[in-house]
This record gives C-alpha cells, structure tokens and sequence, in this order.
C-alpha cells in the first residue's frame, strides 16, 4: 500500500499527517504574520521617498519571508535547525533562547499549535479529498490574516486577493459551490459591507471599518458562494460586539478605540464554509421550519 493510498484509506493517519503538516506550516505562518508587515512598512517609505525624490537611507539589507534566517529576537543569535521544531523545541529550552536565556513569547508554539489543530479538523471534515486540500490553504491564509490584522489592522492585499481568485478558480470546477454562486458571493460580499462603510461615514462622518474587511468577505464568498454570507455577517457581528466589548474593558480603553474586524470575519466565514449548512438546516427545524 503506498502512501497516497495509506492517507485515502486510513483516516487516523491521515488525521496525523494534517497535524504535522499544520505544525509545520505554523512555523512558516509565524514568519509571515511578523515579517510581512515590516516588508510592507519598507516597500511603502521606498515608494514614498522615490516620489518625494529624497536620498534612500536605513538598512538596505535583504528582508524578505525566507532572508535573513530566523534569530532570537532579543540576541540576534541565529536559531539552528534543531531549536526550530515545533513546539517541540520551545518546550525543550523552556521558552527561552537557547543563547541569552530571554523569554520567547508563548505565542510562536501557540500559532503552530493552532494551524496544527485546524488542519486536523479540515481533514477529520472533508477527509481525503481536493475539498480538504483547498480547505487547509484557506485555513491556513486566514490564520495569518486574522493575527496580522489584530497586530496592525492590516489585511495585506498580497494574501486577501490571490485567495480571492483561488476561491473563484476552484469554485469554477464547482469544488465548493457553482461559479455563479461564487461570483456573487464575492461581488455582494464586498458590496454589503461597501455600503455599511457608506452608509455609517455618512451619518457619523466617521470610518467605521476598512476595505481590507470589504475584500475579505469578498474572498470568503469566492469560496463559499453567496450562501454563506447572512451567517457569516451575522456570526462576526455578534462574537466581535461581545469580544470586543470585553476585551476594550480588560484593557481599560474605551468603547472608541478601534478594534480589528478582519479575525471575527475570518473566524464567521470558516465556520460558515464548513458547517454553514449544519447550522443553517438546525437552526431552521428548532425554528419550526
């Protein structure tokens, strides 16, 4: 029996291999969610500088996903193959480096763990199948997004729209859904919360969100057609209000600080692509429908 075969059959295993998988894809997701920012914030005072015809200065060194290599944060020592398993070595050193003996933050385990866990869930839901493949590029692209966004409320547009098309491409093989369904879903999932922005701006004259959340649940429509927007809308919406009301009091900020909008959205919308229709049809039959 050869490995492919081993994974369509044997769903335990195949349960083990997405686990690993996503672990080690959350290493390479925890260098995304901190290095594409910065690449983005230097691209931008570049592009700036060369309109306003000053000198380029600051460090010109190559930064990008793959160089430099991973060091400490704290030392700058460079971090060996051996000190980058995940979760395994930050357990090992005890969240600490290995060099100067500074904390690391417990966030960087939790992130693989986490892209670890989602990926068994995709796989236990869909199973073996191009479904579970294109699931876990979703899952995964809407992880870093959702941490980018509560660190610097940015959706980058380098990741938002190539799954944008991604959804449209697949969904043109009616992977998830039709293509019509898909090609509404992302026209009204950015038209909705298009008019939301409008609307709200002009009562208050105030921006009640950005255009990276417009074209996120343009993205999540591309995947899971027009359908599940009601749900995801009204799923962000809820949890955001109540977690955002708690989490500004934890911080003793008040109820105008801004908050991200982009990970409730993100959490709605994979809920939505994968059990939408679960909790559609039970909400419908305790309705009485």
């Amino acid at each position: 029996m050869d490995f492919l075969e081993l994974l369509r059959s044997n769903q335990p295993f195949l349960l083990l291999i997405a686990g690993l998988l996503g672990l080690l894809v959350g290493s390479f997701l925890n260098v995304v969610i901190y290095r594409l920012p910065v690449i983005m914030q230097r691209d931008w005072e570049k592009q700036a500088r060369e309109v306003l015809e000053l000198v380029q200065d600051g460090d010109t060194r190559p930064f990008n996903l793959l160089w430099p290599p991973s060091c400490c944060p704290h030392c700058s020592t460079a971090i060996r193959a051996w000190q980058n398993i995940p979760v395994i070595s930050w357990l090992l050193l005890r969240g600490r480096c290995a060099s100067c003996k500074e904390r690391i933050s417990m966030r960087y385990p939790l992130v693989e763990l986490a892209a670890g866990l989602v990926a068994v869930l995709v796989a236990w839901q869909f199973g073996y199948s191009g479904q579970g493949a294109a699931m876990l590029v979703l899952t995964w692209g809407l992880l870093a997004l959702s941490l980018i966004d509560a660190d610097h409320q940015l959706l980058p547009d380098v990741l938002v729209l190539p799954l944008l098309w991604l959804g449209l491409l697949l969904n043109s093989f009616e992977l998830f859904v039709s293509l019509p369904d898909a090609v509404y879903g992302a026209a009204f999932g950015y038209l909705s919360l298009w008019s939301v922005f409008w609307l709200f701006k002009l009562i208050t004259g105030k921006e009640g969100m950005g255009y990276g959340d417009f074209k996120l649940l343009a993205m999540l429509g591309a995947w899971g057609g027009w359908q599940v927007l009601p749900l995801t809308i009204l799923l962000s919406s809820v949890v955001g209000a109540v977690l955002g009301v708690i989490v500004l009091r934890l911080q003793r900020q008040g109820l105008a600080q801004p908050l991200p909008f982009g990970p409730y959205l993100a959490i709605a919308g994979w809920i939505a692509i994968i059990w939408g229709e679960q909790i559609t049809r039970s909400y419908l039959q305790f309705a009485g429908f």
